[in-house]
């Protein structure tokens, strides 16, 4: 793209965002690269859109277009992405955010808010943080406790950083390295009054993954057996012994398993379990109360 020395007084924003979404295709993340570029919030943009482009910043613009170009999601290509309330670091060493997962946390929330006057949240295999912070973010810091546990320590690192980032209000926010419950302190067992959990649910071999989420998203993050469901069967199965009584599981599974999961939740003895749609009408979201 363009560009001079110093300041380019024939390029303006404006101008900027027209050449890059004819460079990506896409007009919505064109103008992502750019804010991102300039760090320019909505306002600032709004306001800028005839002021001149810097040199460094259309070389910036360029390498991040030259990434998106080469199939890069672009989520990585910024460094960030919205999830709920909270703004999450995002790299390739953890999971995209999805707007599925958003309803996930929601609902771990609801259930959470309803327990007085403590309350107890584990999200198991964090990532990001995503689910783990958007509670912290989103319930009380008196009398809440969330822990955010991970079998991968780079994805923690990336937890850690995004709950610095959120500053006061992951107070409340305990992460642990390690597989599943393995990872949770003793003295938790029983006592439990929330697990949630966006585990890994595609089959090995699954021909519907994207070729950009095959080449770009961490595998470990995303593949769990011969049907997808090798981490289910043991988070359902282990929850269990975690939980207080009463207390609620919440897992996400890929849309076609949820007869497997239902029949999961059955033989494991659960007192009551049911099905919850995405935001397309797809069985998404699996739910059981100890």
């Amino acid at each position: 793209m363009s560009g001079a020395s110093g300041t380019d007084e024939h390029l303006t924003w404006r101008q900027l965002w027209v050449e890059t979404s004819e460079a990506v295709g896409d007009a919505n993340a064109a103008r992502w690269i750019c804010q991102e570029a300039g760090g320019l919030d909505g306002f600032e943009w709004a306001t800028s859109l005839d002021e001149p482009v810097t040199e460094r910043t259309v070389a910036r613009v360029d390498a991040m277009v030259a990434r998106r170009r080469s199939g890069e999601p672009l989520q990585y290509v910024l460094g960030s992405w919205a999830f709920r309330t909270v703004e999450l670091m995002v790299d390739p060493r953890v999971l995209i955010p999805r707007p599925e997962t958003e309803l996930l946390a929601e609902l771990a929330i609801e259930a959470a808010r309803a327990v007085t006057p403590r309350r107890v949240v584990v999200d198991l295999g964090t990532g990001s943080g995503a689910i783990a912070l958007a509670c912290a973010a989103e319930l009380s810091i008196e009398g809440t406790l969330v822990w955010g546990t991970d079998v991968s320590g780079e994805a923690l690192d990336v937890a850690r950083a995004n709950a610095a980032g959120l500053g006061r209000a992951a107070a409340n926010v305990r992460f642990s390295h390690g597989s599943w419950f393995d990872a949770l302190p003793p003295e938790l067992r029983g006592s439990v009054d929330v697990i949630v959990s966006n585990p890994p649910y595609i089959a090995e071999g699954d021909p519907e993954v994207a070729p950009d989420v095959l080449r770009w998203e961490p595998h470990g993050a995303l593949f769990s057996g011969p049907d997808g469901l090798d981490d289910m069967r043991l988070i359902v199965s282990q929850a269990l012994d975690w939980l207080r009584p009463g207390g609620v599981l919440l897992v996400e599974f890929g849309y076609r398993q949820a007869p497997v999961v239902l029949d999961l939740l059955a033989s494991s003895g659960y007192r009551e379990f049911g099905i919850r749609q995405d935001f397309t009408g797809r069985d998404r979201i699996a739910y059981a109360r100890r």
